[in-house]
């Protein structure tokens, strides 16, 4: 990711869109990755963070690097609640069992922005 950028701050359990650049030859197109974060390795500079999805019915991992230059943006989709740090048991579940519980926000900056 450029240092101009700054990446969003995201857990495991939530359910990111990773906009990457992918290099073919002499083109450059921008592909997305979307899926739930796995897990956050390593400190801000050097870390990285595992991203799953399925797709055509077979489970996809891919491992970012924090800074990235081919990282173009990452957006957050949804807050995901889960009591671990690292959700690897995602990787045995199938169907309705891999669902994660949307984090429900309550908190006094919202309900003031919600009034206005």
């Amino acid at each position: 990711m450029n240092p101009a950028k700054e990446m969003p701050e995201f857990t495991a359990g939530d359910t990111i869109t990773v906009s990457y650049k992918i290099v073919e030859g002499n083109k450059e197109r921008i592909q997305e990755f979307t899926g739930v974060v796995i897990q956050r390795k390593g400190t801000t500079g050097a870390g990285t963070f595992t991203v799953r999805k399925i797709s055509g019915g077979v489970g996809v991992e891919r491992i970012f690097p924090v800074a990235s230059p081919f990282i173009e943006s990452v957006v957050v989709t949804k807050r995901g609640r889960v009591r671990r740090a690292r959700i690897f048991y995602l990787r045995g579940l199938t169907g309705k069992a891999s669902r994660i519980q949307e984090k429900k926000r309550f908190g006094a900056v919202e309900t003031a922005a919600a009034a206005e």
